[in-house]
């Protein structure tokens, strides 16, 4: 089907460029399925605006009773009608669109065809278009509403690739997103399956509602009389179309998905959910909205983004909060979430970062439930490794104040033919591995005999706190004039700031105390130099000012270890900044302790500077997992070598002979 509907573009070579066939193609596929969709009660829907007439007030609800799908359309053209008067066709089409519920009507606009209409028109392919369409039958009888979904998707891939844009921005490959639903919705599986229930799905990055649809169709199959409610929120308006598509043509409410930054323009705040998933862009700056986002991190914990904000080259920590902030409260049930991230949200932001802030604020709250690290080359628009985080405010008591770390990377197939950059998928065997070890997370932590404590590990949501120390070194110094100090004089500011003639005497009295010129000064101690050093400038008339001495003494200063101990007006000894260091100590130890374990036995005069102290939070999945794998034997590498150099001179030999 995808093939048939793609081959429409031989239609368009040379009119339109390849990365704008989508322009034409993806517009006419919602309209023929739609189209199709009313074939049925088409005729019932015209015969019931016969009766209506004129003058009737609000006929929406009636008109979509009559067409039995939340959409309808009045005109008595359909695609096959539009071929009737090929002189006519984009007269007739444009009607035929206005034609379709105010909804509908909507969605066709995000697409921008009516560009396309006059373009195709003026070009003499609109006919030939429509035809092409009317052949393909998408009646739900013989296109399912989830083969429709991948027909959009496929399509949408295709145009990604041949428009060279990045295709993981409109979806998510389809086993990615069983995994992740999977992980999100198996611990509740005998909840969703009470007769009657009512859940709320929503996806703040929604592309074509791929993982909401996935998602609906996990709590069908374990629930097909479950009442579901899916809300989305799609920045890019070609996608949010086929979004909106979608869940018209399910039978959900279109309305529930928007069109915006859900940042800066966020269309359900008044609105919380029972699970949330999302796939947002790794890597993607928000400084378009900057300001929104700060206004809203300014109003603390009563907006989305209280604690705090990301680099402004990575918003994916924002998208994070968004979803939080609509969380049930528990008293109403609670929520869970999942997000795809890669590794960036694990560990950058050093302590007091906005970053580390964020995951302070998850895990003292104990939210994060578990981290699932993915093969990488899994994503159409990326080869690097991603990770399904796991967040609910409903944990189970056992696993209250426990984060559940596993290690998936080895569990894919390799694909025969790589799609852009994706050359892995995860089999439905290996999916079903992986929602097992996350739901037996716990009992294999606690199994010192299971084989698979090696990519299953259990810490409690402290392990990943530390509190960052400044250790401070005294600050030693002797005190000399040399060639190289009067230059960096001449080029401070202070310096440049004085009289010509004033410049002249400060060299000349700075030029008296250089060891070379038979001066002997003593500059063991800041004292016995102050005293030489204002003489010199005095016997030379040299103007001084608090900057110039700051300047000068700034030059003479040379850090020496044997130098004198420079202290404070109260005698404490003053930190050198070039020898500060850092050290992370784990949440909960006695920083003293630390000190006096770590630090002391190798620098005896160091101390903490505890007003510096800061506590971050980082999550070194990684390293948790990591296996050392010692070096081969230099004898077997040395014999390598060997033969491959004795293999080059046969080689060599045959192509001489």
């Amino acid at each position: 089907m995808v093939g048939f509907i793609w081959s429409v573009a031989d239609l368009l070579r040379g009119d339109y460029k390849q990365a704008e066939y989508g322009k034409v193609i993806l517009p006419l596929t919602v309209l023929r399925r739609l189209d199709c969709v009313l074939e049925p009660t088409k005729p019932a829907v015209l015969a019931k605006v016969k009766t209506l007439g004129e003058g009737v007030g609000n006929v929406d609800p009636i008109l979509r009773r009559a067409a039995g799908q939340p959409f309808y359309n009045v005109s008595p053209l359909d695609f096959r009608g539009l071929l009737a008067d090929p002189e006519h066709i984009a007269r007739s089409l444009r009607l035929y669109i206005d034609a379709f519920s105010p909804g509908a009507v909507e969605v066709l606009d995000k697409y921008g065809f009516d560009a396309q209409i006059t373009k195709l028109d003026e070009a003499g392919l609109l006919y030939q278009v429509v035809a092409r369409f009317a052949d393909v039958d998408l009646h739900p009888d013989k296109v399912t509403n989830l083969q429709m979904g991948y027909l959009f998707e496929e399509l949408i891939r295709k145009f990604s690739e041949a428009g060279n844009e990045t295709a993981g921005e409109h979806f998510t490959p389809r086993e990615v997103i069983r995994l992740m639903v999977n992980l999100l919705l198996d611990d509740d599986d005998s909840t969703l399956a009470t007769p009657g229930i009512v859940k709320t799905i929503y996806d703040p990055a929604c592309g074509t509602g791929g993982m909401l649809s996935t998602a609906e169709d996990w709590i069908r199959e374990h629930n097909p009389a479950a009442n579901l409610e899916l809300f989305g929120q799609e920045l890019n308006p070609e996608t949010y179309a086929v979004c909106r598509s979608d869940m018209m043509l399910k039978g959900h409410n279109a309305q529930n998905i928007a069109l915006g930054n859900s940042f800066s323009h966020d269309a359900h705040a008044d609105k919380s959910f029972d699970y949330m998933l999302a796939n947002p862009p790794f890597g993607v700056e928000w400084k378009k909205v900057q300001t929104f986002v700060e206004d809203e991190a300014a109003r603390g914990y009563a907006g989305r983004f209280g604690a705090g904000t990301p680099r402004i080259n990575d918003g994916s920590l924002l998208f994070l909060q968004h979803m939080i902030a609509k969380m049930k409260p528990l008293s109403e049930g609670g929520s869970r979430l999942a997000i795809v991230f890669n590794g960036s949200p694990l560990f950058t932001g050093a302590a007091g970062s906005g970053e580390s802030e964020i995951r302070r604020w998850i895990l003292e709250n104990d939210w994060l439930e578990g981290i699932v690290a993915l093969p990488d080359q899994l994503f159409y628009n990326t080869g690097i490794s991603t990770y399904f985080w796991i967040l609910s405010n409903r944990k189970r008591p056992e696993h209250k104040g426990q984060v559940v770390l596993l290690d998936a990377r080895d569990q894919f197939t390799k694909m025969r033919k790589s799609l852009g950059d994706k050359r892995k998928e995860t089999s439905p065997d290996q999916i079903a591995q992986i929602t097992r070890w996350y739901a037996d997370a716990l009992d294999i932590a606690a199994d010192p005999e299971s084989p698979d404590q090696t990519r299953v590990k259990v810490f409690p949501t402290t392990a990943f706190g530390y509190q960052r120390i400044t250790v401070e070194r005294p600050l030693r110094l002797r005190f000399e004039v040399t060639d190289d100090v009067i230059e960096t004089v001449r080029a401070s500011k202070p310096f440049r700031a004085l009289a010509a003639a004033d410049q002249d005497h400060l060299v000349t009295a700075l030029g008296t105390l250089l060891p070379d010129e038979g001066a002997e000064v003593d500059g063991s101690t800041r004292k016995a130099f102050q005293t030489a050093l204002k003489a010199a400038l005095t016997a030379h008339g040299v103007p001084t000012s608090a900057a110039l001495d700051k300047a000068l003494w700034a030059a003479v200063s040379v850090p020496d270890p044997k130098g004198e101990l420079q202290t404070d007006r109260r005698g404490n000894p003053l930190p050198d900044p070039d020898l500060r260091d850092n050290e992370n100590v784990p949440l909960g130890e006695d920083v003293d302790d630390y000190m006096a374990r770590e630090v002391l036995p190798h620098v005896s005069d160091a101390w903490i500077d505890h007003t510096k102290t800061k506590i971050g939070y980082e999550i070194p999945f990684t390293r948790h997992f990591y296996v050392y794998t010692p070096p081969r034997p230099l004898a077997e590498i040395d014999a390598e070598l060997k033969a491959l150099e004795a293999e080059i001179q046969r080689l060599l030999g045959e192509v001489t002979a």
